[in-house]
C-alpha cells in the first residue's frame, strides 16, 4: 500500500463523520453526489458514523432538502450570495475552513470537471492528502481506516493507498462508479443553514460571462444502452453503423479512447479511465479489443455484448456474451431481428 505522507501534530480521535461534498449546477444537484451519499451510508454503516451532505450555493434550498430524501444525517448549507454563481477560491475556501472547524473523518468528492478543481485545492488548504479517480472504497477491519483502491501505471494494476496519520481522508469518485443511494419518503435528517466567512476579495477570478455549448448532450452516465465502437469500425464511417443500432435500441454512443484519438468521434463519447465511467444495463462493445484502460470504464455494466473478429480479443473473457465476426455483417443481422419483433427491453 502507498502511504500518504503529508504529517500533522493532530489527534485522529478528534474526527468523525463522513461527508460528501455535494454538487449542483445552476441549482440543480448533480446525480454524481447521490452515488456518493450511497457509498458513504456503506461505509458509515460498518465504523458507526453519520453520513453529512455538505451543498455550497445560493438560493437553491428546495434542491437541498431534497438530499435528505437519500437518508443523510445532516445536509450542511453553506448559503451566500458570494456562491450563487461556481468559483474555484469561493467554493474551496469556504468548504475548506467547514472541515477545519468541524473536524469530518472521511470526504467524498465527485471526480467531475468541479470536483477535480476544488478537490486538490481544499486537501492542500486543510493539510492532508486526496486520492483521485477511485473505483473502490472499503473499510480497514483492523483499524477502521479507508481503504481507496484506483487505476495506477496506465490502468495496469490496481493501488490502495490509505492515509493513516493525517485527516480527513479524502478521496474523489468518478460518476456512474458507485450505485446511486435508494430514495426514501420519510426522511429524517436536518439541514443546518451556514453563512461562510467570505468577502469578494477572497474570489480572486471572476465569471464576466457564461457561454454555453449548442452541441448535442451526451449522457452516457444514465444511459441503460450503450453501444460503443472501438478500431474495429476502421474509421468515422464505421461510427454511422454504430449510431444506426444505438438508435435502434433507444441507447447512446460511446467510443473506446483510439477513435477519439484518432479523430473519428468527439470525446465526449469516450469511455474508458481517461473517459467517462458508465455501467449500463447492456453495453455493446463493436470492434473493441478490451484494453484494461477501457475496461475500467464499463466493467460495472450489468450485461456486456462483444462483437470482434478476433476470437482471441480479451473483451471475450470478461463478456457476458460474445460474437465472433464482422461488424458490419453483425450489426446489420442483429438490426433486422430488432425491426421484425418491433422491440428491445432491457
Amino acid at each position: 500500500m502507498n502511504r500518504a505522507k503529508v504529517n500533522q501534530n493532530i489527534n485522529l480521535n478528534d474526527y468523525n463523520d463522513i461527508w460528501v461534498i455535494g454538487e449542483q449546477r445552476e441549482g440543480k444537484i448533480h446525480p454524481v453526489t447521490i452515488e456518493l451519499i450511497g457509498e458513504a451510508k456503506k461505509l458509515a454503516s460498518e465504523i458507526n458514523k453519520k453520513v453529512i451532505a455538505v451543498v455550497a450555493g445560493h438560493e437553491i434550498d428546495e434542491e437541498v432538502n431534497k438530499l435528505l430524501h437519500y437518508g443523510v444525517d445532516k445536509v450542511l448549507y453553506i448559503s451566500s450570495p458570494l456562491l450563487k454563481t461556481f468559483s474555484t477560491d469561493g467554493y474551496s475556501i469556504s468548504i475548506a475552513n467547514l472541515i477545519l472547524e468541524r473536524k469530518p473523518e472521511i470526504v467524498l468528492v465527485g471526480a467531475t470537471s468541479i470536483g477535480r478543481d476544488i478537490g486538490p485545492r481544499i486537501a492542500a488548504k486543510v493539510g492532508t492528502g486526496l486520492v483521485a479517480d477511485c473505483t473502490k472504497l472499503e473499510i480497514d477491519s483492523t483499524d477502521g481506516k479507508i481503504l481507496q483502491t484506483r487505476p495506477a501505471f496506465g490502468g495496469n494494476l490496481m493501488a490502495t493507498i490509505i492515509c493513516p496519520i493525517n485527516r480527513p481522508q479524502m478521496a474523489t469518485v468518478r460518476p456512474g462508479v458507485m450505485q446511486k443511494a435508494a430514495h426514501i419518503d420519510n426522511p429524517s435528517g436536518t439541514v443546518e443553514v451556514i453563512t461562510p466567512s467570505l468577502t469578494e476579495g477572497d474570489i480572486i477570478a471572476k465569471v464576466v460571462e457564461i457561454i454555453k455549448s449548442c452541441k448535442k448532450r451526451v449522457n452516457l452516465t444514465d444511459a441503460k444502452i450503450i453501444v460503443s465502437g472501438g478500431r474495429g469500425v476502421k474509421g468515422p464511417e464505421g461510427f454511422e453503423l454504430i449510431r444506426a443500432f444505438a438508435e435502434k435500441l433507444g441507447g447512446e454512443v460511446g467510443s473506446s479512447r483510439a477513435c477519439v484519438d484518432a479523430g473519428w468521434i468527439d470525446s465526449m463519447h469516450q469511455i474508458g479511465q481517461t473517459g467517462t465511467t458508465v455501467r449500463p444495463g447492456i453495453y455493446f462493445a463493436c470492434g473493441i479489443s478490451g484494453a484494461i484502460q477501457h475496461l475500467a470504464g464499463m466493467s460495472e455494466s450489468k450485461y456486456i455484448v462483444a462483437i470482434n473478429s478476433d476470437p482471441t480479443a480479451p473483451i471475450f473473457k470478461v463478456c457476458d456474451f460474445g460474437i465472433v465476426g464482422d461488424l458490419k455483417e453483425v450489426i446489420p443481422a442483429m438490426i433486422e431481428e430488432i425491426e421484425k419483433n418491433n422491440s428491445f427491453e432491457v
